[in-house]
């Protein structure tokens, strides 16, 4: 689980985070969607750190990530897995290179371990036998696979996912939330996804929060979604017409 209390985060004169206060929950999948500028991607660099907050809390679990110093942290990005928006892999390295970068990164484990571990990753996202390829020689698709892979190849506690859907077709989109979904589940991970995909947040949003210029604007999950009277999640969620006669048959039955 993660709390933050009452962040807020400042550039200069400009306020991008002005007070939010809420939880992540172990074992859920737990998202962050607004409009963009609405400070989601501000918010998700805070939680990991690449970002310090102007003020507030952040607690992993009973531990305040704001008190901890450069070792202690260090101890912390072994437990957080990160899939990044543009999949960040190294286009020099094969996939299992790829993979094995945060093992050679904060472990002494043998080479045979590491492929062992690396391996099993390979399967757990359905690229067995692609250790060899390169970026350039996969589909987009499985450029993300290869990037949940490395994310969770130290079986992290925290796993933080940037925009996971960007650029993919609608049906591999499925296939990457359902992915993440089960590795959340099985492994009782707080995994937390900055998106905007709305087949994302009724799919696998078991905690859903909506963040308006800076600020908490609402909270729910994904069966709470439909029949929520909130205008700004209304504006947000039914922007599109279909959306919009989605709910209204819901609101019949």
């Amino acid at each position: 689980m993660i709390k933050i209390k009452d962040i807020k985060k400042s550039f200069g004169d400009t306020a991008v985070l002005k007070g939010i206060s809420t939880t992540f929950e172990a074992g859920k999948n737990n998202l962050i969607i607004g409009k963009s500028g609405a400070g989601k991607t501000v918010l998700l660099k805070l939680l990991v750190g690449l970002f310090e907050p102007t003020s507030g809390d952040i607690w992993y679990g009973d531990r305040s990530f704001s008190d901890m110093d450069k070792n202690q942290r260090r101890t912390l990005r072994m437990e957080v897995g990160m899939l990044f928006q543009g999949n960040a892999l190294f286009d020099s390295m094969t996939v299992e290179e790829n993979i094995r970068f945060p093992l050679d990164m904060f472990t002494d484990r043998t080479a045979e371990e590491k492929l062992e571990r690396v391996n099993y990753c390979l399967q757990r996202v359905s690229l067995e036998n692609a250790n060899h390829k390169y970026p350039s020689e996969i589909s987009g698709g499985m450029q993300k696979r290869v990037g949940i892979a490395r994310a969770i190849v130290l079986q992290p506690k925290y796993l933080f996912c940037d925009e996971p859907n960007s650029g993919l077709d609608p049906k591999t989109a499925l296939v990457i939330d359902e992915l993440i979904q089960d590795i959340t589940y099985e492994n009782n991970i707080t995994t937390v996804i900055n998106t905007h995909d709305m087949n994302s947040v009724m799919g696998i949003g078991d905690n859903i929060i909506l963040v308006h210029q800076g600020q908490l604007a609402w909270r729910g999950n994904k069966s709470e979604v439909l029949a929520s009277e909130n205008e700004l999640l209304q504006d947000f969620i039914f922007a599109s017409p279909f959306l919009q006669q989605l709910r209204d048959a819901a609101l019949k039955r």
